[in-house]
Formats: C-alpha cells, structure tokens, sequence
C-alpha cells in the first residue's frame, strides 16, 4: 500500500541530521534535494497542506473540505511526530523527469546507510513520489487518505481480533478454564488499552463470554462508516469472518457465505 510505504519512508528519518541548505537555482526553482528538505520542514511545522503540495499526494488534499481535513489531522499529525528536527541529504541522481535524493539514516547499530526518496518533475517543478504512484492518488482525489486509513484499519482489526484469541488462551489457563470480557483482558494485561475507546482504532470492539465463561465471541464495527472503516467482524472458535454490513454488527445468522 502506497500510504503504508510513505508513512515508512518519513519513520526510516527518524535518526537524521542536519546539513546546510543547498543554494536554489537562478530559476527560484527547488532542486530535488531543496523539495525534499522543504517537504519535511512543513510537515515539521504542522503546514500539512504547504507539505503536501509538494509531492503526489497534492490531489489527496487540496479537495478536502475543512471539516474532512480536521478529520484526517490526527493521522498527519502522526505522521509528522515521526519527523525529526534535522535532515541530511546525502546527494541527488537526476534522470531526466526522475531523480532520486539520498538521505542519510543510522540503524540500530547506528552506521549510517542512505535511504533513497523518488521524485518526479511536473509543470516544471519537482515534487515527491512517482508517476506510477500519482495515477493512483490522481484518481482516489480527496478519497485517497481516507481510503488508506480504512485499508490500515481492517488490517489492524485482523490482527488484534488474532490478539485476543491468544488473550483468552492465556486468561483461561489462569482461570480455571473461563474466559474473560474487554474489561478482564485488558485488566489482566493481555490486550492494549485502546481497544477500549475507537480513537486509535477506529473500531468498537466487543467481546461476549457466554453465562458460564467457558465460551467467547469478539465483534468489531467501524466507529463512522465510510471514515474509520467498511467491514465489520465477528470471531468465535471457527476463526474470523467479515462483510460489509454499512456498520451494523456482523452476526452469525447475518453472515455472507
């Protein structure tokens, strides 16, 4: 997912150092090095807007009424904490219409190693990301970040469903063989403390332990249709299931085959 791949490249700058600017050409014109220093300045500064304009996900924004844009600021925001206050460039290849910008990134280890960041040179001036890769964000428009959280959500609710079941396997063994609601879970130290509101998420979750605690179900719905996600899931001992129910719980006599 071409969202995931982004949010990555701004983490893999989390160890970056500063050097001193490049000069900008007779022009005014931003080099590709100049662009992706300026880039990551704006979203420093929480100018996502400004940042954004400077690479292929311009389309993705510059429809969002003020209200949709307040709603996706959470996830820029993240974005932006990953940032850090100093970026190294460590040189530039420039291929005709591409060019690719090097910046310098330390591992675990802390020996440093470039990472590589694609641009592309529209109407004259280069911006962030591909050719292949602005089609699709062209064509999402203003869906585009929207689409991409929804996307992330639905893989994250897979996993976490995944979680509890190992949660429960774990409470049961402590608890003479009964299992254990949300609360108990996450009390006990099993499950994260998100699952508890939508805002991380994106997701209700519920779990529902039968009289006697010796069986269990786990359901999840979107917190908004259509923003936080699209499928609602239902899992039980026969394992994870999920459709598109416009946000109302999926249930076993309610699933698809």
């Amino acid at each position: 997912m071409i969202f995931r791949k982004f949010v990555t490249a701004i983490v893999l700058l989390s160890t970056i150092l500063l050097t001193s600017s490049l000069a900008w050409s007779q022009t005014g014109q931003r080099s590709p090095s100049d662009t992706v220093r300026e880039f990551y300045k704006a979203m420093r500064a929480r100018k996502f807007r400004e940042a954004f304009a400077m690479s292929i996900y311009r389309p993705a924004v510059e429809g969002l009424r003020p209200a949709e844009f307040d709603d996706l600021r959470s996830d820029f925001e993240r974005m932006a904490a990953a940032i850090p206050e100093q970026v190294q460039i460590n040189g530039e290849q420039i291929s005709g219409e591409s060019a690719t910008v090097f910046v310098k990134v330390k591992d675990a280890e802390t020996s440093a190693q470039a990472e590589p960041v694609t641009l592309i040179k529209v109407n004259g001036q280069w911006i962030i990301g591909d050719k292949e890769n602005q089609a699709i964000v062209a064509r999402a428009g203003k869906d585009f970040f929207f689409n991409a959280r929804i996307d992330t959500h639905h893989s994250e609710v897979q996993e976490l469903l995944k979680r509890i079941n190992l949660a429960q396997a774990a409470y049961s063994q402590q608890h003479k063989g009964q299992f254990g609601d949300l609360q108990a879970l996450i009390t006990a130290g099993l499950i994260p403390k998100d699952l508890e509101g939508t805002e991380t998420t994106g997701y209700r979750f519920r779990i529902i332990v039968s009289p006697d605690r010796k069986t269990w179900s786990a359901a999840a719905e979107p917190a908004q249709y259509g923003r936080t996600g699209r499928l609602s899931f239902f899992m039980d001992a026969s394992g994870v299931r999920s459709a598109d129910m416009a946000g109302k719980p999926l249930t076993l006599a309610r699933q698809t085959p």
